[in-house]
């Protein structure tokens, strides 16, 4: 199966200007990587810094912030990895989850999640 990619606009945060980027979905990441000059531009601000082990084990340290995302008609706050020159510009489980958006296991294909699971809880 081929990568599959998603067109995602990024909104300032008083959304007076917008960006739209290109970015490889990554299941394998919880957050979404986009690259810092992107961020800059539209006046994203880190909000601290956490850090991150890579799947060859090294640790790195990356800023982290909240940015305002569209993609497929679904827009919400999510949290965002100010990602350096090296790094992937990428589209993680919590935005898509965020987004309600999957990866279609048979076609590859972004696409809206149908259903949430809501659990209940027998008051009895």
């Amino acid at each position: 199966m081929g990568h599959t990619s998603a067109k995602v606009k990024l909104y300032s945060p008083d959304l007076s200007r917008s960006e739209e980027v290109e970015l490889l979905v990554d299941t394998g990441s919880t957050y979404s990587w986009i690259p810092r000059h992107v961020l800059e531009r539209l006046g994203i601000r880190p909000k601290g810094s956490w850090k991150f082990r890579t799947v060859d084990g090294r640790m790195l340290e990356r800023e982290i912030g909240e940015a305002l995302m569209e993609c497929m008609g679904e827009r919400a706050t999510r949290i965002v990895v100010f990602a350096e020159e090296k790094d992937a510009a990428t589209l993680g489980v919590e935005a898509l989850e965020g987004l309600r958006l999957e990866v279609d296991p048979v076609t590859g294909q972004l696409k809206k999640t149908e259903a949430l699971l809501a659990l209940s809880f027998n008051q009895g």
